[in-house]
């Protein structure tokens, strides 16, 4: 960024790009002005699975606890396949991604299906399974779920004020996010897991709210 002519900068991710923000404004503090993340109800109860004592802390006779629990449940149950082959056996998956587009279309558009709330453009999914096809990327992306998960501790705080954007927001997210209580934060009826794709307006707007205050 310094090379790029701006001496101070933010940072921006969601999914594992919030953890590689995080570690980007620790890496380098006195240039990153801030740290801004998106999440969404179910992806912070599936975090939440990985974080120890999380489930501990709830308490199953509380309504809004019971529903992070058994988004907790069924995300281990049912959801995390992809993960467990991912972190376990990528280069296994990775021959298939690599060597069928059937199989790279299937693997995308299944979390399109199930990770989004409002309506992606065919052409869109499309182009995005073509970056992965036509680069021949679907063994390395296989490969960074298991190097971040057999390399380093993701859990530490970023030092710099940090702005959380949360789409299809509801109760259950201020329970399981560690937000500090100075954090930005805005919620978004609307939108999940790839709101960049989902509702760019939205977040563009939210980045400039966050980061504009710390110029």
């Amino acid at each position: 960024m310094n090379r790029l002519g701006y001496p101070r900068y933010g940072v921006h991710g969601g999914d594992i790009g919030a953890g590689v923000s995080g570690l980007v404004a620790g890496l380098d503090p006195e240039h990153v002005l801030g740290v801004h993340v998106v999440t969404d109800p179910m992806t912070a109860a599936n975090v939440a699975t990985f974080l120890p004592g999380m489930a501990d802390g709830l308490d199953a006779d509380d309504p809004i606890d019971k529903l992070v629990l058994e988004r907790m449940d069924a995300f281990r149950r049912e959801g995390s396949g992809y993960l467990a082959i991912q972190n376990s056996r990528p280069q296994t998956i990775g021959y298939g991604l690599t060597d069928s587009p059937l199989l790279q279309l299937a693997w995308i558009a299944e979390k399109f299906e199930q990770w989004t709330d409002l309506p992606i453009d065919r052409d869109q999914l499309l182009t995005t399974v073509s970056l992965y096809w036509f680069a021949g990327s679907g063994a390395t992306a296989a490969h960074t779920l298991y190097e971040q998960s057999h390399s380093m501790e993701w859990g530490a705080d970023p030092i710099a004020p940090q702005g959380f954007a949360i789409f299809g927001a509801d109760e259950t997210v201020r329970r399981v996010v560690p937000a500090p209580a100075d954090a930005h934060w805005t919620e978004f009826e609307r939108g999940l897991h790839f709101p960049a794709m989902e509702s760019p307006a939205d977040l563009a707007r939210d980045l400039q709210s966050c980061f504009d205050p710390l110029r």
